[in-house]
């Protein structure tokens, strides 16, 4: 793996051009361009705040905490972390498959192409970060949040997420190259993902629940859990998660690289032949 780092170091401007390349395709066409990536997480978080911020505002005010005075910063934070998430599996899960003739003519290493989509998507994630710090802003001026030290969660949230977004990535462009039900499957995981994930509502709700202690238990067993949780503590430093649930996090993650990184290695012959 320390030789794999090593090549693709030696060819991150092959991975710059890739991502630059992809970036422009995907807008080529739009007439708004980049906003899309900032209307959409919006869009669903208006849409969210109806429903549970409106509608529902007893309910989900009770276990928010410091988030209660300020609960769309608190839904637009982890959309725009979520827009991360899933767009870049979807799009990594078919990285190989969508490129076949460029894979077999560059010589690159081949896990430029699904870490390729991952840093494209978090272009996008990079470039909503003025919105939310702006929307932060006007909360912190009327005294709803206060944000100090917590700000360094952005970072470890990054790290640990970017984590584990590439070891899946590399798992999955390489396993739907010889199981291409693996991309469709993904479109049901992802939806999952969205509601076992802390991000419209807070992780206090799930513990609070009268589900069986196993079921809670393995709910926090999933890394994104952790990884949200870091991401809503930029603001709200009530959310940071437990040590016990920030080692999870990251020994889970962590695992999922080197477990990705491995697996791409090993089927690297056999996609080769396929494509």
């Amino acid at each position: 793996m320390t030789s794999g780092v090593g090549a693709l170091w030696s060819h991150r401007n092959s991975l710059r051009i890739l991502v630059r390349r992809d970036l422009a395709v995907k807008y080529q066409q739009s007439l708004l361009g980049y906003l899309w990536s900032l209307i959409e997480p919006l869009g669903m978080g208006a849409i969210y705040f109806f429903v549970f911020g409106v509608l529902y505002s007893g309910d989900t005010s009770r276990h928010l905490g410091q988030a209660a005075g300020s609960y769309p910063l608190y839904l637009i934070t982890g959309i725009f972390a979520w827009m991360w998430t899933s767009s870049a599996l979807s799009e990594a899960t078919n990285a190989l498959t969508g490129q076949a003739r460029l894979i077999t003519t560059m010589n690159v290493p081949r896990q430029v192409f699904p870490i390729g989509r991952i840093a494209g998507r978090f272009a996008e994630y990079a470039a909503g970060l003025p919105i939310l710090a702006a929307i932060a802003a006007v909360y912190a001026a009327q005294g709803r949040i206060h944000p100090g030290w917590s700000l360094l969660a952005l970072p470890l949230a990054v790290a640990v997420q970017g984590m584990l977004l590439v070891g899946l990535a590399l798992l999955l462009s390489a396993a739907n190259v010889l199981m291409r039900d693996i991309e469709r499957f993904m479109r049901l995981v992802i939806r999952l993902l969205f509601y076992a994930t802390p991000i419209i509502y807070p992780l206090s709700l799930v513990r609070e629940s009268a589900a069986p202690g196993w079921v809670k238990v393995a709910y926090e067993l999933n890394p994104l859990v952790g990884i949200f949780q870091l991401h809503h503590a930029i603001w709200y430093p009530d959310q940071f998660p437990g040590a016990r649930l920030l080692a999870t996090t990251i020994a889970v993650s962590l695992l999922v690289l080197v477990a990705g990184w491995w697996a791409f290695r090993r089927l690297e012959p056999a996609v080769l032949k396929e494509l």
